[in-house]
């Protein structure tokens, strides 16, 4: 498998990134905590069913600074899938607030809170949603066609094929294309545009043993090759060993012995030795 090239590396274009306060990368003015790249603060959604209230999620706070990997386990049910549309803005939060590096998503309307999704966040889904009708490459491009130019999209998106081994697939579509290689068609999705924020809902959840332990590999390769920070919704025990930090939630409530022993008590939750994506 190829590298990724300059274009997704860390060399952004300034188009993929967001204003931040002036001082050091990754860090707010006058500030010696670097700012992280994800905070929830008491985030909470209620959704109505019927007379009762559904409480999915509840009063989740939690910082995560950038090139974190943390996996958020827990039952059926638990809140992993709105906890991560929340963080992505699919959904508005019934109270808290999220920040996604450094902005403030209550502040944005709903096209602002797109161009910002399509530019800074990434997402893949246990099933990839792949268009039938579509090769590969087209399936890459276009959700970003409304950003970018097609040229350029496309050189992106074969290069991001190539890195996770589709090369000689560009031209196949769905129909064609093994469970494994679909999901990987929606990993290189994700990553168009170099996301600073990867979220992956069960991306393994329809995959068998080898698939998934291939799949963990290349997702451990592109973190450490683009410095993401990586948010994992999980029930399997060995995708959430890949984490740096394990976020265990139960009828949506973060429990308070989740952390993993590498990062036990820890509030802020400490980053790997990479560098941190500046944002201007």
């Amino acid at each position: 498998m190829a590298r990724l090239p300059d274009s997704t590396d860390r060399r952004l274009a300034p188009r993929a990134r967001v204003a931040m306060a002036p001082g050091r990368p990754g860090h707010r003015a006058g500030d010696d905590e670097p700012t992280p790249a994800l905070r929830l603060e008491a985030v909470s959604r209620s959704f109505a069913s019927g007379a009762a209230e559904v409480r999915a999620v509840r009063a989740v706070t939690m910082a995560v600074p950038a090139g974190t990997a943390i996996a958020v386990t827990g039952p059926s049910g638990s809140g992993k899938s709105t906890l991560l549309n929340l963080i992505a803005g699919l959904d508005r939060p019934t109270c808290g607030e999220v920040t996604v590096l450094g902005q403030a998503l209550s502040a944005l309307r709903e096209h602002e809170l797109t161009a910002f999704r399509a530019r800074h966040v990434g997402f893949v889904f246990q099933d990839p949603h792949l268009l039938p009708g579509l090769t590969a490459l087209e399936n890459v491009v276009v959700a970003r066609l409304p950003w970018r130019s097609r040229r350029d999209l496309e050189r992106e998106a074969r290069a991001l094929l190539d890195a996770v081994g589709l090369a000689e697939r560009v031209d196949h579509p769905p129909a064609r294309l093994s469970g494994g290689e679909r999901q990987r068609v929606g990993m290189a999705r994700a990553l168009l545009g170099s996301p600073a924020l990867l979220l992956a809902d069960e991306p393994t959840g329809d995959l068998d043993a080898a698939t998934t332990e291939a799949l963990l590999e290349l997702l451990g390769r592109l973190r450490a090759e683009l410095a993401l920070t990586l948010v994992i919704a999980t029930h399997d025990p060995v995708v959430a060993a890949v984490a740096d930090r394990v976020v265990r939630l139960v009828d949506g409530q973060v429990q308070p012995d989740c952390a993993s022993a590498a990062n036990s008590g820890a509030g802020m939750i400490t980053p790997p030795d990479l560098p941190t994506r500046t944002l201007e």
